[in-house]
């Protein structure tokens, strides 16, 4: 595949998930089989219980992932989650309200690859399937590195392609075609499920994303396939 021809634009991505908004949590549920809720668990798993965190989550969209790492990790004191898509925010903001969790997880607007906050802020900074979606990867991964504490930890939830021929080819139709249809009648909007599974195939997942992580400064770099390899947990720690 030429990677390049078929990349698809991720400059105004946002825009496109706040026309999806309303419906994105559900068809996040359905078009995974609830696989979704199963891989964020598995994340906030690999967090430390021995002590007191405070946590950036970036393209936190409605704050799914952060929410199950902060209702799972007592050790989690404080959260803020990162979006540019403004309406994803807002139902997020909700359900945090909703969580009685006001005092302890806030929304703020922002970039994956500007992040407005001071160097070396966070014990632990996360991203769900928003590390596909940013424009400039590598600038994004150094501000990653960059708000990261020493002694931080990185833990990154994307989408991959299995290892498995059968089951790859299997994935790949259903991403391709199936996905797509489901998507555009569900949502309204034919364009972000064909954009889905554009940015999975033109992304630099597995070993390839794990050397980059190490080419910014992570260290002890793990990768977890989860489901036959369809999606995968990057680990990384920041030491100096």
């Amino acid at each position: 595949m030429d990677k390049k021809k078929n990349s698809p634009n991720r400059e105004k991505a946002w825009e496109m998930f706040n026309k999806i908004s309303s419906r994105y949590d559900f068809l996040n549920r359905m078009l995974s089989f609830g696989q979704d809720i199963r891989w964020r668990k598995k994340v906030s798993s690999y967090i430390s219980k021995e002590k007191k965190y405070h946590l950036l989550d970036l393209a936190t969209g409605t704050g799914d992932l952060m929410l199950t790492i902060v209702k799972n990790n007592k050790s989690v004191i404080q959260a803020v989650g990162l979006d540019m898509a403004d309406k994803m925010l807002l139902i997020g903001q909700q359900k945090i309200s909703d969580s009685g969790l006001e005092n302890k997880v806030q929304m703020v607007r922002g970039n994956a690859e500007n992040i407005p906050f001071e160097s070396e802020s966070y014990d632990i900074v996360t991203i769900a399937f928003g590390i596909r979606n940013v424009v400039d990867l590598q600038k994004s991964l150094n501000e990653i590195f960059r708000v990261t504490k020493n002694n931080g930890q990185v833990l990154i939830l994307e989408f991959s392609l299995p290892s498995n021929k059968f089951i790859r080819k299997s994935y790949l139709f259903y991403f391709r075609y199936i996905l797509p249809l489901i998507g555009s009648v569900i949502s309204g909007d034919s364009y972000a499920y064909r954009y889905l599974n554009q940015t999975v195939e033109t992304f630099p997942y597995g070993e390839q994303f794990c050397e980059l992580m190490k080419e910014v400064g992570f260290n002890e770099v793990k990768l977890v396939p989860l489901t036959f390899g369809v999606a995968s947990i990057y680990i990384g720690k920041k030491s100096k």
